[in-house]
């Protein structure tokens, strides 16, 4: 329970800085000799975020700090802070931009946005999803796969670009080119013997139950377990949001507009793609819901989008329902 002396944190990060602004709240002359309310900044590296923690925890009562996703510069202080005991949030950009905004906000410096994020961590606190919203500390074993997966990403669009580079070389550098071309493919090769390790000695009673389940394949698998640590534990409606898949509503009093949609995470969500593509020829289920789409005239990208969001909904009832897949599933059963 949040009284008027409640102290909420907003944190703007940048690869060398972490600007910190505090609430009105924080003017108390105790949380003044503390961190001053007007803002502070830390270096964005291990001394820098101790200091922070440190500074933060001898608030005298804290309710909530609210970090926007900046690329996973953010990852390091929102783990420690979290891993601290404090109540963290992390909010995509559009979401702190769009608050900011509405808030009045014109101008944009580090240390306006952190005065914005604060703001909105004291609008969060007080949602009722303010205990959904709050980040949970990753297992150490899905951040190992998140981070063979993140490399081997980075890995294969170093060896397109190689590649793209190999067509147009000039006869001397082609060599160099074709040298380092093999130089990640078996690095890639590598990681994926890593990736396929972490996966059977960490994830295989959930990947046992997606067996057979075409379109889900050894890449997919690996996206879905390092980024949705979710899968299975919420509903249909609420994964496909996190994900990006679910058609959001934009309707206004008689007007009834096109649902769209957008954000969520997205290499879970390319992943899921790449799936789709494959179940969508070769899973008698998605094949015959893609087929139906196509025959009521929806769009070729809306078909797809659909089956996305279903092949997800029925990975969702899969784990959530502990039985493996059958053909006949219904997803909707574990909605």
């Amino acid at each position: 329970m949040f009284t008027p002396e409640t102290i909420f944190a907003g944190i703007d990060v940048s690869k060398a800085h972490l600007d910190v602004a505090l609430t009105q709240s924080a003017q108390s002359a105790q949380a003044k000799q503390r961190m001053p309310a007007q803002g502070a900044r830390f270096t964005n590296d291990a001394s820098g975020v101790r200091l922070l923690l440190a500074k933060l925890k001898a608030l005298p009562e804290l309710g909530a700090v609210l970090l926007e996703a900046t690329g996973g510069l953010e990852r390091e202080a929102a783990t420690a802070l979290c891993g601290a005991g404090l109540p963290v949030m992390v909010v995509n950009p559009r979401q702190a931009h769009d608050f900011a905004k509405a808030l009045g906000y014109l101008e944009k410096t580090d240390t306006i946005d952190a005065r914005a994020l604060a703001q909105f961590a004291q609008t969060l606190a007080s949602s009722p999803k303010f205990e959904a919203l709050q980040m949970r500390l990753p297992e150490p074993e899905q951040v190992a796969l998140q981070a063979l997966v993140t490399r081997r990403s980075q890995l294969v669009e170093m060896c397109v670009a190689e590649g793209n580079r190999l067509e147009r070389a000039p006869k001397a550098v082609k060599k160099s080119i074709k040298a380092v071309i093999v130089l990640l493919e078996r690095q890639i090769r590598a990681l994926d013997g890593d990736i396929d390790g972490a996966l059977e000695a960490h994830f295989a009673d959930k990947l046992a139950l997606l067996k057979g389940l075409k379109g889900v394949g050894p890449g997919t698998q690996a996206a879905l377990m390092a980024g949705l640590p979710e899968l299975g534990r919420l509903t249909h409606k609420e994964i496909a949001k996190i994900v990006g898949v679910a058609p959001l509503s934009h309707d206004s009093g008689k007007m009834r507009g096109k649902r769209t949609t957008w954000g969520g995470r997205a290499d879970v969500r390319s992943a899921l793609y790449m799936g789709t593509l494959t179940a969508v020829k070769h899973n008698a289920v998605l094949k015959a819901f893609h087929q139906r789409l196509l025959a009521n005239g929806k769009a070729k990208k809306v078909a797809l989008v659909a089956c996305m969001h279903k092949l997800l909904s029925i990975m969702n009832a899969i784990l959530k329902s502990g039985k493996p897949w059958m053909p006949n599933f219904n997803a909707s059963q574990s909605a």
